[in-house]
């Protein structure tokens, strides 16, 4: 009650399709890196030299109807396995669906064309290798379990293996990508110095309090409590039971009153008193925005602690090795689009839908 909370910002609805369509559609999880893509793909194109039979063509390429139809009952059955209806043609559910079923072709052959052009090849051996991995960690190694989970969800070992092959696609071309990427000790220690809030913890407390909507029974309580005593250095009545019959904060009555509060994370009447008072003294009512608050403080100020280095420094090298191989992927990804975005044709009805270019390149 006396903690503030934040709401997160709304996704770009292109990114929605990608992973509404995902959702239904995989055996096993997309990799964040496919899902940036099917983001930063959406908004190009134009709808003309699109043979007929085919939803796309890719720098030359063909994505053929047969293919689409092919993903998209793979949605389908993944709405009825999950004993859902499917969207009705014409509802924004099921154009969400479409686009992710093109956006997800689109970026399998641009991922493939690239691939080659990097020197990455996925042999079947590679895809043989990574799908026993997977059936012996999901599936204690069972042939027998990994086919009923298959024929229960209705998809096929053909499907599983090209998933996986575009999978490896994705992965050697990330590696390839952020290969020679590196953060240094004097980087990681730097970041360190820079950042002395992330390692330690602040100043805390052991308190205990009563909360009630009313002046008049906050000051009631408080005579109760200390009579004419001012400073109030020890409780005349049971404080912990007056807390059980009138506090009014959920979160610590049944504990009469006890909490620890951090410094600067309760609100700024209540976060001042507890960290003012001397051990053991009970304060004056106090008016927040939630009533008013009898607060004693249990504990001496505990003080500030800071994490050593050496037990994070392996935590930050991490961060930052992530963050820049993150960056040279995006970078990637821009270069991809930008590259096919003269290259990729769409047959009228399934071009992506129109979009800022700040909003074309928002990943999350």
């Amino acid at each position: 009650m006396l903690y503030s909370m934040r709401v997160a910002r709304p996704e770009a609805k292109c990114l929605q399709a990608a992973r509404f369509f995902m959702k239904y559609t995989r055996l096993f999880v997309l990799p964040l890196l496919a899902i940036a893509l099917l983001a930063a793909a959406c908004g190009g194109g134009k709808s003309n030299s699109v043979p007929n039979g085919s939803i796309a063509v890719v720098k030359g390429e063909e994505i053929t109807m047969e293919q689409f139809d092919r993903v998209l009952d793979r949605a389908r059955r993944g709405y009825k396995a999950q004993k859902r209806a499917f969207p009705k043609a014409g509802t924004a559910e099921y154009q969400q669906i479409v686009q992710g079923v093109v956006q997800f072709l689109v970026q399998r052959v641009e991922y493939r064309q690239k691939a080659a052009a990097l020197g990455v090849k996925v042999t079947d051996a590679d895809v043989e290798k990574r799908l026993k991995q997977i059936i012996k960690q999901y599936f204690g190694g069972s042939e027998k379990k990994y086919r009923d989970q298959l024929k229960k969800r209705n998809e096929t070992d053909a499907e599983v293996r090209d998933d996986l092959r575009a999978l490896l696609v994705e992965e050697g071309i990330s590696k390839k990508i952020t290969a020679g990427i590196a953060v240094t000790e004097d980087e990681a220690h730097g970041y360190y110095l820079q950042h002395p809030q992330l390692y330690s913890t602040p100043e805390s407390r052991d308190v205990r309090h009563i909360l009630v909507a009313k002046k008049p029974l906050a000051d009631t309580l408080y005579k109760q409590l200390c009579g004419a005593e001012s400073p109030c250095m020890k409780a005349k009545a049971d404080f912990a039971a007056l807390a059980k019959k009138y506090s009014t904060d959920p979160g610590s009555k049944n504990q009469g009153g006890k909490l620890t509060v951090v410094r600067g994370q309760t609100v700024p009447e209540f976060d001042k008193t507890a960290f003012a008072l001397e051990k053991n003294e009970i304060s004056k009512p106090v008016k927040t925005q939630y009533g008013f608050h009898i607060i004693q403080a249990l504990s001496n100020v505990h003080p500030r602690k800071t994490t050593p280095y050496s037990q994070v420094k392996e935590a930050i090298r991490q961060q930052l090795l992530s963050q820049r191989r993150n960056a040279a992927i995006q970078k990637f990804q821009a270069g991809l689009k930008k590259e096919y975005a003269d290259e990729v044709k769409y047959a009228p009805g399934y071009e992506p839908p129109a979009t800022t270019s700040t909003a074309a390149t928002t990943t999350g």
